[in-house]
């Protein structure tokens, strides 16, 4: 058994860390974000951004019973998907993808220039201005077009498939 002593001694030594390590987080929350080639996005992001993924973009649809058509394809078999279903869920899922490649592409250019005109000390009230617009544009862009595949997804699907689906995906909200 240890002594009530040495417990006292052990945490008596213990605070001292624990407070350099609270008042650290604290401090310096980004401290660790320093080293990303871009700094508002992490290597996560620009991956999603570059790959067409959603983002969570789309949760407003997905999330009040209009499903995806990538997650549709997923659950095509259980679905009970015809043919016809399946290409045109194919189709939507395809040009929204290539859609969002080309838009993440241009937002990640656009987040790089903001970020690089910070690193080159070339910013000023107007060049943020049109910097930030272009990126919010683009990102806006981007929303609407995951959000507008999910909306294109109900004249596909019968209302026992979107039912269907949103049971699959865990939505027991009755959409």
């Amino acid at each position: 058994m240890k002594s009530p002593t040495l417990c006292l001694l052990l945490v008596a030594l213990a605070a001292p860390v624990a407070a350099q390590h609270d008042h650290a987080a604290a401090t310096q929350p980004y401290a660790d974000l320093t080293a990303r080639t871009i700094k508002a996005l992490s290597e996560q992001e620009v991956a999603d951004l570059a790959s067409g993924n959603g983002m969570g973009f789309a949760l407003p649809a997905e999330l009040n019973g209009y499903p995806g058509p990538k997650h549709t394809l997923e659950l095509a078999d259980v679905l009970g998907l015809t043919e016809d279903q399946r290409t045109r869920t194919q189709a939507l899922y395809d040009r929204m993808n290539a859609a969002a490649r080309e838009l993440g592409a241009a937002l990640i250019e656009a987040e790089r220039s903001l970020d690089q005109a910070f690193v080159d000390r070339q910013m000023d009230e107007g060049r943020l201005i049109d910097l930030t617009e272009q990126a919010g544009t683009l990102r806006t862009r981007l929303r609407a077009e995951h959000l507008r595949a999910h909306l294109q997804m109900m004249d596909i699907l019968t209302n026992a498939q979107v039912h269907s689906y949103n049971m699959q995906r865990g939505y027991h909200s009755g959409h």
